[in-house]
């Protein structure tokens, strides 16, 4: 990946991680840089780092954008030929492990685009300060059996009606009991207060 399109990737994370639901434009990350780091970067000099008019930033600059966008100095330059952002290596020991994981998580949010609830998922992940954490905890939730269902039907029931529907149209056919449980499954749930 070239330096121009990692700035734009990022400035496209950027705006969906503050729940623009697009990409900040140059103008606009110019003027956050400078209210939220104190530093200073003409768009005009943006545009010509993102067209690959001018191969090469600063110091400053990479150290103002990488502090901007909370990513190493080193990942703002053009990948060697044959790179791949995937991680290859066995990570246990690596200090900046939690940093690494995220970046795999954004990676994985832009490679599902076109799937808006699952991309605000892996960014919501990557932005947690422990997400590898929220990982773990969701392999022991995975492997608990009945847990899944119980926890889809008290945080997201309309998710369940959802995959109810969906399941009965891949069987052909909708029983009325089925659609009544489905509808009713959030009314069943019961809140015991001491």
């Amino acid at each position: 990946m070239k330096l121009g399109e990692k700035i734009r990737y990022l400035r496209e994370v950027e705006g969906s991680l503050r729940g623009m639901g697009r990409a900040i434009n140059q103008q606009e990350l110019v003027r956050l840089i400078e209210a939220e780091t104190g530093g200073k970067l003409s768009q005009s000099y943006l545009s010509q780092i993102e067209s690959g008019a001018r191969p090469h930033m600063t110091n400053t600059t990479r150290q103002t954008l990488a502090s901007f966008f909370k990513v190493h100095p080193g990942y703002l330059v053009d990948d060697p030929e044959g790179y791949h952002p995937e991680l290859q290596s066995d990570m246990r020991g690596i200090p900046d492990l939690e940093a690494k994981l995220d970046l795999w998580l954004v990676a994985g949010a832009e490679k599902f685009r076109q799937d808006a609830v699952l991309k605000h998922a892996l960014l919501t992940l990557a932005r947690h300060e422990q997400s590898r954490d929220c990982l773990l905890l969701l392999e022991s939730i995975l492997e608990t059996p009945g847990l899944l269902p119980r926890l889809l039907e008290v945080l997201r029931p309309a998710a369940v009606e959802a995959a109810v529907e969906v399941s009965q149209e891949r069987n052909g056919k909708q029983s009325k009991t089925k659609r009544v449980r489905a509808r009713e499954a959030p009314k069943r749930r019961k809140v015991v207060e001491k």
